[in-house]
């Protein structure tokens, strides 16, 4: 990967934005594809919309998420602690002991995710999973007061975790989930803006997509496009305990997903198959027999229908301050993605047959 595109990619990765609290992240994104696109708006409800060649034929939507998982402030103790409620899914055993950033009206505030000694416990609190209604966030506050003269009610928080390198051009962040999707949306445009399509491409940076697949609703609904392709994380599961019978036989390094089922519209699929070999761009194939809990869900079911493909790109450890990705895999992504609307012309077909 590039200085130039590894130096957005970790700027956008690291940018703070819990679902409804993205517009850190999107003034990242604007900022970042305005230098590619014709035009670049921003809807009501908070999704970036980039525009390339608006008056071609036909309409595609390019999407990935802005959001990421966090947790909201609910209530402030009379000690100075803060109790939470989480945005997205998380996993409270990989929950305790974090450093977090609370981002209050003025500044982040430094907080570590606070629970009872281990020394301290009952054998039976020893085995029991802890719940996040058992957690709090200490800022090193003393009182309530104290607290409230930083923090207010309904502040967001985020895991204390920046993008960082691996070995073997992999990386680690805490939000690849997935403000990697916009990066790679945006790098489609950087390389589309170099050559001539005859679509007209609309990339997305949707919001709220981990409390509901909002953004990518209300956007496929004012854009209207007949072919739509989402990008958002996959499971690797190339690690330890790994039940591949039961998501797939998918690995770090071995290329992006392209995934099959109801919510993939057949010719989409073979298309991104055909743009892959005609580029010798790796790709990995994923089962999905229903849904794919991803914005393509909400885009297939726009107004009479989209024609949907999803390009998925593998991760380990989903929804942790540690998530694994091969800097290769995202970089194909952009590639099969770019070269995906190269091909698109106005005659062609979309209906199943």
């Amino acid at each position: 990967m590039q200085e130039d595109a590894f130096a957005f990619l970790k700027q956008i990765v690291d940018t703070p934005g819990p679902s409804g609290y993205e517009q850190p992240v999107q003034q990242v994104f604007r900022e970042r594809v305005s230098a590619f696109a014709d035009a670049v708006q921003t809807d009501v409800l908070g999704n970036v919309i980039a525009v390339k060649n608006p008056e071609g034929a036909p309409r595609i939507m390019l999407a990935g998420h802005a959001d990421e998982i966090g947790f909201m402030v609910r209530y402030i103790s009379e000690d100075g602690f803060l109790y939470f409620g989480q945005i997205g899914g998380h996993d409270a055993v990989v929950t305790v002991g974090q450093r977090v950033y609370v981002h209050t009206r003025h500044s982040p505030i430094l907080g570590v995710l606070g629970r009872k000694a281990i020394h301290l416990m009952e054998p039976e609190e020893r085995n029991k999973v802890p719940g996040i209604h058992d957690l709090w966030i200490d800022i090193g506050a003393g009182s309530r007061k104290e607290a409230e003269e930083l923090v207010q009610i309904g502040d967001c928080v985020t895991y204390a975790q920046e993008l960082q390198r691996l070995q073997g051009n992999r990386a680690t962040a805490r939000s690849f989930d997935n403000k990697m999707g916009c990066f790679i949306v945006a790098e489609t445009l950087r390389l589309l803006a170099q050559t001539r399509v005859t679509a007209a491409i609309f990339g997305v940076a949707t919001v709220q997509e981990e409390i509901g697949l909002r953004g990518a609703r209300t956007a496929a609904f004012s854009i209207d496009p007949l072919i739509g392709i989402a990008t958002d994380v996959g499971h690797a599961t190339d690690f330890p305990g790994a039940d591949k019978k039961r998501i797939g036989d998918i690995k770090l390094g071995g290329g992006p997903i392209l995934v099959r089922g109801a919510n993939i519209n057949p010719k989409v699929f073979d298309l991104l198959v055909r743009t892959a070999q005609e580029l010798d761009i790796p790709v990995q194939v994923a089962a999905a027999p229903g849904g794919t809990a991803t914005d393509a869900n909400v885009m297939q079911l726009n107004r009479l229908g989209m024609a949907t493909g999803l390009i998925s790109v593998p991760l380990r450890y989903m929804h942790t301050p540690c998530e694994v990705m091969s800097l290769d895999d995202i970089e194909n992504a952009v590639r099969l993605m770019a070269g995906f609307c190269e091909r698109v012309t106005p005659e062609m077909d979309w209906t199943p047959c």
